[in-house]
C-alpha cells in the first residue's frame, strides 16, 4: 500500500475520489466540504454513500470532523458478500450503483447487494439504463457469468422512493484489455416505458409519441411498458422512459427521462416526455462513439485496470464529468490516456467529433480474490 495519501478540496466528484481511493488503496483527505454554506458539511446522500462503502469493505478507516466539512478515508479490503443498504432518497439508487459497478468485480466474494430507495429520478441514471448499457459494457471487458444481473424488484419514484433493486456480480482476477473503435450502424432500438401510481395509459401515450419520431429512422423498434401495482409501485406517482439503441457491433447508446417528482415544479405530459426522450436518444446517437456519455468513466476505469496491454475505445465528445475522472485516474493510478480527436468526413453521416482514447492498463490484479 502506498503510504502517501491525496488531498482534495470541496464536495465535487466525491464518488470518483472515494471509488478510486478504494481501488488503488491510497488514502484520501477531502476538506472544505461546503464550508461556506449555511448548512455546511456532508449531505445525507453522501453519508449514506460512505456507509455503503463501509459495508462492502473490511477495515476501512473513516473519520469525519464535527461539522462534516473534513473527511479522511483510508480504504480497507474490498470484501463484498451479501449487503443490504437503504439509500438516501435525496439521490436515486443509480448514484450508488454506478460506484458499485466499478468496485464489484474486484471484491473478495461475489457481491449480492440489495439497495432500497428511489429507482428513477430526473437527476441520476436509472436502474433500467444501467442494466441496458453498463452491464453489456462490462461484459466486453470479460466481467460476466450467471451471477451477473440487475433486477428491479420494486419501482420507487422521487421524492418518496420505496423501490428495491438487487445487483449481483461475480469477481474477476483480471480485466481483459479491449479494442473497441468501430460502433457500426444502429440496428435496433429497445425501450421501457414505466408508470407507477398513475393510469397505465400513461405508458402507452409515452410509447406512441416516442415512436412517432423514431419510426422515421428505423423499423425495428420495440418499447415495453411496465406498470407496477400495489406494494411494488413505491410511494410516489410518476412515469418515464428509457431508450437504448443497439449497433451492429454491440455498442449501446441510451437516453432517458422521468416525470417531474411530485410537488417539485412544472408537470410534464407523457406525450412531451416521449418526444423529448426520443430527441435525446437521437442526440446521443449523433454524439456517437462505442460507449454512451453516461458510461464513459466506467469504460475508462476498466481500460485503466486492464492487463498490461493496449486498450482503445472510441468515445463521443467527453463530458465534463469524464474529464475530471481522467484527472483523478492520473492522480490515483498515474495513468495517462492518449487522446486523438477524429473529425467525421463530410460525406459520411457520422455525427459529432469523436475521441479515440488509448491507454496501457496498469495490470491490476484482484489481490482480494486470491487470499483464502
Amino acid at each position: 500500500m502506498a503510504s502517501h495519501g491525496l488531498d482534495y478540496d470541496g464536495c465535487n466528484f466525491f464518488r470518483q475520489r472515494l471509488v478510486l481511493s478504494t481501488l488503488s488503496g491510497k488514502r484520501v483527505k477531502i476538506k472544505g466540504i461546503r464550508w461556506k454554506e449555511d448548512d455546511p458539511g456532508l449531505r445525507d446522500f453522501e453519508a449514506s454513500f460512505i456507509r455503503l462503502l463501509d459495508k462492502v469493505t473490511n477495515g476501512s478507516r473513516i473519520e469525519i470532523n464535527q461539522t462534516g466539512t473534513v473527511l479522511f478515508y483510508q480504504p480497507g479490503l474490498l470484501y463484498g458478500g451479501v449487503v443490504e443498504h437503504d439509500c438516501s432518497p435525496q439521490r436515486s439508487i443509480g448514484y450508488y450503483l454506478e460506484a458499485l459497478l466499478m468496485l464489484a468485480p474486484f471484491m473478495k466474494n461475489s457481491l449480492k447487494a440489495t439497495l432500497r430507495g428511489v429507482t428513477n429520478d430526473p437527476l441520476d441514471p436509472s436502474v433500467d439504463m444501467l442494466k441496458s448499457t453498463a452491464l453489456p459494457l462490462m461484459k466486453k471487458f470479460g466481467i460476466e457469468g450467471e451471477g451477473f444481473d440487475l433486477k428491479v424488484v420494486k419501482r420507487g419514484m422521487a421524492p418518496g422512493g420505496g423501490g428495491e433493486v438487487v445487483f449481483t456480480c461475480p469477481v474477476r482476477r483480471t480485466i481483459r484489455p479491449m479494442q473497441f473503435t468501430d460502433p457500426g450502424k444502429i440496428k435496433r432500438i429497445r425501450g421501457m416505458a414505466y408508470s407507477v401510481r398513475v393510469s397505465p395509459q400513461m405508458a402507452n401515450r409515452i410509447v406512441d409519441s416516442a415512436r412517432s419520431i423514431l419510426n422515421k429512422f428505423i423499423p425495428d423498434i420495440y418499447i415495453y411498458t411496465d406498470h407496477m401495482k400495489g406494494a411494488s409501485s413505491g410511494k410516489s406517482p410518476g412515469f418515464g422512459l428509457t431508450l437504448v439503441a443497439e449497433t451492429l457491433n454491440g455498442s449501446f447508446l441510451s437516453a432517458e427521462m422521468s416525470s417531474t417528482p411530485q410537488g417539485q415544479g412544472d408537470i410534464i405530459l407523457p406525450e412531451d416526455l416521449g418526444t423529448n426522450c426520443a430527441k435525446l436518444l437521437l442526440e446521443e446517437i449523433y454524439r456517437g462513439g462505442c460507449v454512451d456519455s453516461s458510461n464513459q468513466s466506467l469504460a475508462l476505469l476498466l481500460m485503466t485496470l486492464g492487463q498490461q496491454d493496449v486498450s482503445k475505445v472510441l468515445l463521443g465528445p467527453l463530458s465534463p464529468y469524464t474529464i475530471e475522472f481522467l484527472k483523478h485516474i492520473r492522480d490515483f493510478f498515474q495513468i495517462m490516456f492518449k487522446i486523438e480527436v477524429q473529425k467525421p468526413l463530410d460525406d459520411e453521416r457520422k455525427g459529432g467529433d469523436k475521441v479515440l482514447m488509448t491507454c496501457v492498463g496498469v495490470g491490476y490484479s484482484n489481490m482480494n480474490k486470491t487470499l483464502k
